[in-house]
């Protein structure tokens, strides 16, 4: 039973367990980051870049939007390709805008959660999602 749970017969399987672990592990790393910042703005604390002009608290509010609801949404393969969307503009913005005159090492942990979300958008959710069930 094992053996034939840690070996998929077919290709689809395979890719489908590779999208849900991906989804999992991407979506559960960021979910801390969001996380904090709703336990932030929840006390009041609004001190948030601004990259786009719109205030603090609204660019706070929608990091935690991108960082743990659509992370959220990701866990559980629903509407997974429009939040991967929502985490890809994120990440593409703390990279090349908040980070971006840093050195690499500054951004890496950005362009990495990019590149997983971008991989995820492509991909889809997978068969293992909630998406697969409820809209085929």
């Amino acid at each position: 039973m094992l053996k034939k749970f840690l070996k998929p017969t077919t290709l689809t399987n395979q890719i489908s367990l590779a999208v849900l672990l991906l989804r999992l592990g991407l979506a559960g790393l960021m979910i801390p980051h969001g996380y904090n910042k709703l336990q932030s703005f929840l006390a009041g604390v609004h001190d948030f870049p601004d990259p786009l002009h719109v205030s603090p608290m609204v660019s706070q509010g929608l990091t935690i939007f991108a960082e743990f609801f659509c992370s959220l949404l990701l866990i559980i393969g629903l509407f997974t390709r429009l939040a991967s969307v929502v985490l890809i503009i994120c990440m593409g913005v703390v990279a090349l805008v908040i980070h971006g005159d840093d050195p690499l090492g500054d951004k890496e942990q950005a362009l990495l959660y990019l590149t997983g979300f971008v991989a995820i958008f492509l991909t889809g959710p997978g068969k293992y999602s909630l998406d697969t069930r409820l809209f085929k």
